[in-house]
Order: structure tokens, then C-alpha cells, then sequence
């Protein structure tokens, strides 16, 4: 647990001086101030996840990494030093000592968390190993076909490796997930303020999935696994784009650089990738006020953002996606196989689907769904995915009601002619909330949609299956408080607040039994290790490779034993050494 907080503080403190000198280069170049802690350290993680992808195409990510990381955060403070301070305690004096109190409580609680727990099946099986050849050699050519898992490439494994500092702690620490979900949590606690606010809006909805969702894998981030870390983005992202709507913002900036964010969630995860429907909203503001600068400075983050997981793919896999074979435009002689990357696609829907065989990859939903519902489902799954086809239509529906309505309270304007500027101005804002809420709404439905349609696991999209409910259900409610009179208004807050508080009690008790349940193991000062397996080994060109005993039993091999497989099959290195990667078996 210390070794954990220990992590943290060095991660934290680094990716807040990264955060900052982007928001410096954001308020000189495009005049917007970022605003918040917690929204600098987020900027700071993705900051630092492309860089840990930079230097891994050069040189293994170490200590030359973290020196060189080093050396750049010090190099922002003396340009900037005096800013960064003075932002640091006004920051500081702008948090109450109660708020700083239960912050405190957190970051000991996600530590603990983070210091113990499930390791991740897949996280023993490559998370562990694709985190090691990022620290022993960057990025290898090939290397998916040794294993084609690592050449699903998430850059969050990248950012792992930045940090896990062997190099100091004597073994590979996998805090980030811990760490990432800790920055989610304090954004949650913002949800306090509907309290003192005697107020739905529609972020309060996204707060609580977030939080419903962080109650879910606080006994699973010891295991650096990028389900959660992508889930934890993806609601940040949602959260922060309706936070600055509430706030009445009528610039693009703090929309472009959270579609920004949003590419930099894609490179965590693939799946993602529906969420940057979102650049719809800038994009339209942008060329409307014809701000070409600005379009080409976002369009240029953007691909800075996704470039270096682009270029690690290619190297990884020989495509440009993966696996996504169609994409097909590099001749390269460690290129995976098509029909290998064909299959490995088919076995991740299925899989997915609860089918289990990748010859039936092309089955109607209609045939596989009721199995999926019945077999794959845990009951509140169940329950949310009936809530989430339900929304979906209703939302439709809603929709078509809403625009129907305002045409008619527009036409009825026009006649009357009604006054004033400030009703003028009341309009805009309501009508820009409407259609900002619309275009959020319709992205996560659109994200469950693909994620219902491709590869349903419900840890590969839970964000997507919450926020598919609770978003349309909460447009809904708050839309239908306004137009009504104070009773119904008040009802509704009171049921809210009622449901909410049993809930967090619920919640909490739960917490409180599993941290009680497992206080007695031995990780308070060093975190649990990577899991430990039973492995043989095979030389290739003098080279030992490992792989598990029983193959019959097991595919996991941890960490320690480097390289290995999940099993025994032949390989080809393009070289003599590790570093010049491998080539695909031969037919």
C-alpha cells in the first residue's frame, strides 16, 4: 500500500505539471483556461501515455524514460514555475478542509484497493507480459505473432510501464488503474452538491453511474487490465462535456480538447471509438465562426494523440488497426496473417456473445442474444439492458415530442412577438442544451449499440450500459420537472434523494465488508505481486521462451518468467536477438 501511495504521489505530482503546460499552451494558443485539479492530472495522464508511447519506438520505457520525464517537468516549472504555484495554492485554498479531508480518506481507500485484490485472468495471461517487453524494448516488430493478443496494443499498457518503476521498487508495480479510478471517484463528488443545490441536472445522472461503476471494480484495479481504465475515461468524458453545457459555455475549446480526450480513449481501447461522434458539436461551432487556426491546432492535437498508438500498431502487427485486416496497406515481412487476424476478431465477438466457437461469428443477433441474455448476464445486467433498450426508444421518442413542441413555441414567438434580448438570449441557451444533451445522449446509445452488436462482455462496456440508461431517463425527468409546477418538481427530488442516499448505504456497506474481508493480507507496505504460474521452457535460436505446464489447465504465465506464451508453437525470429522481432509461423 505504500509502495502504491509512494507511485501515486511521483505519477500525480509529474502529471500535473504535464496537465499544466498543456493548459498553458491551451490559454496562449487557443485562449481558454482549463479550470481544476483534477482536470489537469487527467490531461496529465494522457500527456503521459503518448509520451510513454514516443519513447517506446526508440528505447525500452525505464529509467531513461522516467529520467527524461523528469528533466521535462523541470524544464515546464522553470518557464513556468511561478504560474504553476500560484495555481497550486490557489487551488488549494479554494478546497474546503472538509472536502480536503474526504479526499484524503479516498486516495487511502483506492490505495488499499489498488494495493490488493482479483488479478485479472487476462492481466497474468499478456497484460503482464505486453507491459514487460514495453519495459525491456519498446516496441518490438511483430511481436503479435507470438501471441496475437499483444498486438491489440492498448496504450494504457505503455503508460504502465512508465510507471511501474522497477527500476526503484525491484518489481513491476500496476498502480494506474488504481490511480485512474482515484481521479473518477473525486469527480463523483460533485454528485454531493444536489443536496445543497435542490436540483436534477443531467451530469447528476452521469456522476452516479460513475459511481455505481466504481463500486464494481474496487476489488479488481490492482490488475492492470485496460477494461477499467477505458470505462473510468469514457465517463469522465461525458461527465466534464455536460458540466461545461450546465455551466452555459458558449465556446469551442473546452468541447474540441475533450474530443481530443476522446481520441486519446480510443487508443486506450478500440471499442471506443463511436464516443468521437461527440466532434460533431465543435466541429459545427468551429466552422460556423470560422476559426481555421483553431481548427487546424485541434486537428493537429488529434492526430499527435493518435499517431504514436498508430505507428506501435503497425509495428506490433504489420496493420494499421487490429484486427482489422482490411485495413491492409503495409508490405512488411512481420505482418500477422489475415486469416489469423480474421480469427482472432471472430473469437473476440463470440466469445463475447457467449458462443464460444468463431465458425458462427456471422449468427443472427436474433438467434444468439436470448442465450447471451440468459447465460452472460448477471441479474442487474440484465435489468440494465431492459433499461437501456427501453431508454433507446423512448428517447426517440421524446426527441421527436421535444423538436414538435419547440417549432411551435418558435412559430408562436414570431407571431406574438415576444420580447426582449435576455429572452433571446434564455432561448439560445435552452436551445444549445437541448441540442447538446441530444448529441451526448445519442453518442452513448450509439456506443452500447456498437458494443451490443460486436463483442458484449459487460466489463468490455459497462459505461456504455449505464450511461445508455440512466442518460435518456434522466433527460427525461429533468425535462419533464421543468415544464411542471413546484409539487411535481419537488417529488421528484425528494424520491431522488431518498434513492440515492439507500443506495450509497448499500454501497458502503458493501465496501466496507470486502476491505474488512481482505485486511489480513500481507500488502500494506509492498503491493501484491503478479500471480505466480508453473511454467516449462524451449530454446529457439538460443533464446528461452516459456509457457505453462499444464496447458490443459492454464494459459497464464504472470510476469516474472520473460518471455513467455500461452502455449508451445513455433517461432521465427527476423534476427538473432529479441529486439529485431518475429515473423509469422510458417503454414
Amino acid at each position: 500500500m505504500i509502495s502504491v501511495l509512494l507511485n501515486w504521489v511521483y505519477a500525480g505530482f509529474t502529471m500535473l505539471v504535464l496537465g499544466f503546460g498543456f493548459s498553458e499552451f491551451v490559454r496562449k494558443r487557443l485562449g481558454y483556461q482549463m479550470k481544476g485539479m483534477v482536470s489537469m492530472i487527467a490531461a496529465g495522464v494522457a500527456i503521459a501515455t503518448m509520451y510513454a508511447q514516443v519513447f517506446s519506438l526508440f528505447y525500452k520505457v525505464g529509467l531513461a524514460a522516467n529520467m527524461l520525464l523528469v528533466i521535462l517537468c523541470i524544464v515546464i516549472l522553470l518557464f513556468k514555475g511561478k504560474a504553476f504555484w500560484e495555481l497550486l495554492c490557489r487551488l488549494m485554498r479554494g478546497t474546503g478542509m472538509a472536502q480536503k479531508l474526504v479526499v484524503a480518506a479516498f486516495i487511502l481507500l483506492w490505495a488499499y484497493f489498488t494495493s490488493r485484490g482479483y488479478m485479472h485472468y487476462d492481466s497474468d495471461l499478456y497484460h503482464a507480459q505486453s507491459i514487460r517487453w514495453i519495459e525491456e524494448y519498446g516496441v518490438v516488430k511483430g511481436l503479435g505473432n507470438i501471441h496475437v493478443r499483444f498486438a491489440y496494443n492498448s496504450s494504457f499498457f505503455a503508460l504502465c510501464a512508465l510507471y511501474s518503476m522497477k527500476f526503484a521498487a525491484g518489481c513491476s508495480l500496476h498502480a494506474m488503474n488504481g490511480f485512474v479510478a482515484l481521479l473518477l471517484c473525486i469527480e463523483t463528488l460533485r454528485l454531493i452538491k444536489v443536496f445543497t443545490r435542490k436540483k436534477l441536472v443531467l451530469s447528476d445522472f452521469a456522476r452516479l453511474g460513475a459511481f455505481y461503476y466504481l463500486t464494481t471494480i474496487y476489488s479488481e484495479v490492482t490488475a492492470p487490465a485496460s477494461d477499467y481504465v477505458i470505462m473510468c475515461a469514457v465517463f469522465y468524458i461525458i461527465i466534464k462535456w455536460l458540466d461545461i453545457m450546465e455551466d452555459n459555455t458558449m465556446e469551442a475549446a473546452p468541447y474540441a480538447i475533450l474530443c481530443i480526450g476522446g481520441v486519446f480513449a480510443v487508443t486506450l481501447k478500440l471499442t471506443a471509438g463511436a464516443i468521437l461522434l461527440l466532434t460533431l458539436k465543435p466541429a459545427y461551432m468551429l466552422i460556423k465562426e470560422k476559426k481555421w487556426g483553431q481548427i487546424e491546432a485541434y486537428l493537429a492535437m488529434g492526430i499527435l494523440a493518435a499517431a504514436p498508438w498508430l505507428i506501435r500498431t503497425a509495428v506490433i502487427s504489420g496493420y494499421v488497426l487490429y484486427p482489422f485486416p482490411a485495413l491492409d496497406i503495409f508490405a512488411v515481412d512481420w505482418k500477422i496473417p489475415v486469416d489469423a487476424a480474421l480469427l482472432d476478431a471472430a473469437e473476440i465477438k463470440t466469445w463475447g456473445r457467449g458462443i464460444n466457437n468463431a465458425a458462427l461469428v456471422n449468427m443472427p443477433i436474433t438467434q444468439w442474444f436470448p442465450n447471451w441474455f440468459r447465460t452472460m448476464l448477471p441479474a442487474v445486467g440484465k435489468i440494465l439492458v431492459i433499461t437501456d433498450v427501453i431508454c433507446i426508444f423512448l428517447s426517440v421518442v421524446f426527441l421527436v415530442y421535444q423538436i414538435i413542441n419547440a417549432k411551435k413555441a418558435t412559430i408562436f414567438d414570431n407571431q406574438t412577438n415576444n420580447n426582449a434580448v435576455n429572452d433571446n438570449t434564455v432561448n439560445n441557451n435552452a436551445a444549445n442544451n437541448f441540442a447538446g444533451q441530444t448529441l451526448v445522449i445519442f453518442t452513448v446509445e450509439l456506443c452500447y449499440i456498437f458494443w451490443q452488436l460486436s463483442a458484449p462482455l459487460l466489463r468490455y462496456g459497462y459505461a456504455y450500459v449505464l450511461l445508455a440508461a440512466l442518460l435518456p431517463a434522466g433527460w427525461m425527468i429533468c425535462r419533464i420537472c421543468d415544464g411542471s409546477d413546484k409539487k411535481v418538481y419537488v417529488s421528484f427530488y425528494k424520491i431522488s434523494i431518498v434513492i440515492l442516499s439507500v443506495f450509497a448505504i448499500v454501497k458502503g456497506v458493501s465496501l466496507a465488508r470486502y476491505a474488512y474481508s481482505v485486511c489480513g493480507k500481507p500488502y500494506y507496505v509492498y503491493q501484491q505481486d503478479y500471480g505466480k504460474y508453473e511454467l516449462n521452457s524451449y530454446e529457439v535460436q538460443g533464446i528461452t521462451f516459456y509457457y505453462p505446464a499444464n496447458q490443459a489447465e492454464s494459459d497464464r504465465t504472470g510476469y516474472d518468467s520473460f518471455p513467455s506464451i500461452p502455449r508451445k508453437t513455433e517461432i521465427r525470429l527476423r534476427g538473432e536477438t529479441l529486439k529485431e522481432g518475429f515473423m509469422a509461423a510458417k503454414p
